[in-house]
């Protein structure tokens, strides 16, 4: 009978466990984009883009030749990726531009500058968000979850609409979550004021992401403009700041290593935002929820109007809207 020493058993175990990781990796970070569209002369919109999916995307877009505004809170954080962007895409055209989702006067400040420098919008992706964060609010007092996530982007979005349908055919996509599937809109206690708890709120808020389109794509309709939301999958990016037991050194040694071959770069994650953006195949479509670069089925309370109605007031309320720019 042959000895194996036993240093031998262990490399070839770790090598074997090793080899699995990397093939389910591979498997898990779903297919790349391939569509070869241009975007000369196209202006976009991406908010949050100085990091994760957001900067992927903007750098995606700016290979592409598109006038790429990168709308972010921290000026500093974004320059340093816009500096990044333009000398690998060699693109000039990527500007940087404040703006704080968590204040609507930072939204209507960004808008106000937006329009006049430009007099079209093509692409906007709403991108930005937070995730499971401490109970704090915006400068306006909302919960802060459905505060950036929803109503920043449901304000940005309406004041930006003439600029959009002007530049038809034109989208809007707007980055969800799979959590939407689990989340309740709170209609008794939206901002969370009497209970709140972290996982509940974001599932909240990715929900109210899907609930805006699909009422927004209703109200476009005959404008030549789409609007659908897309779940980017799982994705290792910085909004799992506030996740302690993410973060910690004891997740570092016994939780991530096990999780990691099922997370996605943030380069696969933009992969489905920009089909959504780009691909020929969603011309027409427009009110769905995508997610591995296909329509999926989204939560059954897109089908409930009064939820629909409920939140698309609210949100006007919320942000002192005027309607008539949705008219």
């Amino acid at each position: 009978m042959v000895h194996i020493p036993t240093s031998i058993v262990w490399v070839s175990a770790l090598g074997s466990i090793s080899g699995a990781a990397y093939i389910i990796k591979s498997y898990s970070q779903g297919e790349l984009y391939t569509g070869d569209e241009k975007l000369t002369n196209k202006v976009v919109i991406v908010t949050g883009a100085n990091t994760g999916i957001g900067k992927e995307v903007a750098h995606d877009l700016a290979k592409r030749d598109a006038k790429v505004i990168m709308a972010c809170r921290d000026l500093n954080k974004c320059e340093q990726a816009r500096e990044e962007i333009v000398f690998n895409t060699k693109n000039k055209y990527v500007y940087c531009r404040e703006c704080d989702l968590s204040s609507q006067e930072s939204i209507r400040k960004f808008v106000t500058r937006f329009k006049q420098e430009h007099s079209n919008l093509h692409i906007l992706i709403n991108n930005a968000g937070v995730m499971r964060c401490p109970l704090t609010y915006t400068k306006e007092g909302i919960e802060m979850q459905i505060g950036v996530n929803h109503m920043g982007h449901f304000l940005l979005t309406n004041l930006l609409l003439d600029s959009i349908k002007k530049s038809a055919p034109a989208r809007i996509v707007t980055v969800t979550s799979l959590a939407h599937l689990r989340g309740k809109m709170n209609i008794s206690d939206l901002n969370s004021d009497s209970k709140y708890d972290p996982g509940v709120a974001y599932a909240q808020s990715k929900l109210a992401n899907v609930l805006f389109t699909v009422e927004l794509s209703k109200r476009l309709k005959g404008t030549g403009v789409t609007a659908n939301s897309v779940h980017p999958g799982i994705v290792d990016t910085e909004i799992t700041r506030h996740m302690a037991y993410i973060n910690s050194k004891l997740s570092l040694i016994f939780l991530k290593p096990f999780l990691w071959p099922f997370i996605k770069t943030p380069k696969y994650g933009a992969q489905s935002v920009l089909y959504t953006a780009l691909s020929p195949e969603l011309d027409n479509v427009s009110g769905k929820y995508i997610s591995n670069m296909a329509v999926s089925e989204a939560s059954k309370v897109i089908n409930r109007e009064n939820v629909l109605s409920w939140l698309w007031k609210t949100s006007v309320l919320w942000t002192n809207l005027e309607e008539t720019s949705t008219e």
